[in-house]
């Protein structure tokens, strides 16, 4: 449950509109809900300003459906990152407004997409390859209610595609750098603006990349200032604190 739908409840009960032990019913699973699989933490959203996010692997379709089911009785919307097809389908019959992103493999039910970002967020991609992880990136700051711009195929290899885009990487005020291979990208662009970048490295290289490791330490010994790490391919958690850094606190 967020701020908005607790306010609304509460003003219900002191308009006579609800009775109290109504509201205690609804109110009955604030903190969490045990499904015996899992523990629904309906109460994140009052805590961090964003619901759960339901991440997929390891789970069975079952118990993804039945935890999106329980979010959307207290939330507005929900968020299922590395979901399939078949995940997809299964979670539309329940919800005929799902949307399904195939590149950044999420699942969406967004319902409340209020603002809630003072600027706006620019993700900024090496290669075409790095483009799963930049979209789950770029996917979680809309859902968490901030504006975002996109910027693709900037990578060092070709730097004079990233510098004719320098009136764009000003302007955001949010950066998440996404790239493979080295992951030199996050340090380039450190040195051109004037803003906190989110770098994420990715999978994307050749046998001594060793799976993201090079970008990931590439990423942690930048030279450049204002530079944040997260983990390989972790476009949502690059979001998600883009999207944070962005928001604005609204008037109580």
């Amino acid at each position: 449950m967020d701020k908005k739908h607790l306010r609304t409840l509460l003003c219900h009960v002191e308009n006579g509109d609800l009775k109290v032990d109504e509201a205690l019913e609804r109110l009955r699973h604030l903190a969490y809900e045990d499904l015996g699989f899992a523990k629904v933490d309906h109460h994140r959203c009052l805590r961090q300003g964003f619901p759960e996010v339901i991440f997929c692997p390891g789970k069975t379709t079952e118990q993804i459906v039945q935890i999106a089911q329980r979010m959307a009785d207290t939330t507005a919307n929900v968020l299922a990152t590395r979901t399939t097809p078949e995940v997809f389908a299964a979670l539309s019959e329940v919800f005929p407004d799902a949307e399904y992103h195939e590149l950044a493999k999420a699942v969406v039910v967004n319902r409340d997409q209020t603002d809630c970002g003072r600027g706006k967020v620019l993700v900024v991609a090496a290669g075409t390859a790095d483009l799963p992880v930049a979209e789950e990136a770029a996917l979680t700051v809309e859902v968490m209610g901030s504006r975002v711009e996109r910027l693709y195929d900037v990578g060092v290899a070709g730097i004079h595609r990233l510098f004719d885009n320098h009136d764009k990487l000003m302007s955001a005020n949010v950066l998440v750098v996404v790239a493979g291979m080295e992951g030199a990208l996050a340090s380039v662009v450190g040195g051109l603006v004037d803003k906190p970048i989110i770098a994420v490295p990715t999978s994307v290289g050749y046998g001594a990349n060793f799976g993201g490791l090079s970008a990931l330490l590439t990423m942690l010994n930048s030279c450049a200032t204002g530079v944040s790490v997260v983990n390989i391919d972790n476009g949502f958690g690059g979001g998600y604190s883009a999207a944070l850094i962005n928001r604005v606190q609204l008037e109580e």
